[in-house]
């Protein structure tokens, strides 16, 4: 007939070609494990240290934005008590804890109250300019 088969080229070692392409890939991921993953890991690791440091007295906020004072928190219950109003208290799940209002007083020893962290205390440009004199 008028018609010849044509016959594909026979590939050369493409082994070289697939680790090029999958270069980007792995760039990627590397990103990716850096910018999003590790973070939420250290993020999630102190918010375990927070709940598993819970002591009585401390003032705490919930998921649900309630504020209170922990009045019972037993070592390794899942639950903690918090008092919401005098006489009111309610039974919590401790990883619904967000945060703890009354940090250790040794955190900020250096920085006067009303100091803007990471600012400089003598002053500079971004000071001056901003400054309520």
């Amino acid at each position: 007939m008028f018609i010849s088969p044509a016959w594909a080229q026979t590939a050369g070692g493409g082994s070289g070609d697939f680790i090029v392409s999958l270069l980007p890939l792995v760039l990627i991921f590397i990103v990716f494990w850096f910018l999003l993953i590790r973070p939420q890991q250290k993020k999630m690791r102190e918010h375990q240290q927070m709940v598993a440091a819970l002591k009585k007295g401390d003032q705490v906020v919930t998921a649900g934005g309630i504020v209170g004072k922990v009045v019972r928190a037993e070592e390794g219950a899942d639950t903690i008590a918090v008092e919401i109003a005098p006489n009111v208290r309610v039974e919590v799940v401790r990883s619904t804890i967000t945060d703890v209002l009354n940090k250790p007083v040794g955190a900020n020893v250096n920085q006067p109250t009303g100091a803007i962290p990471g600012a400089s205390q003598s002053g500079g440009f971004l000071a001056r300019l901003f400054s309520k004199k």
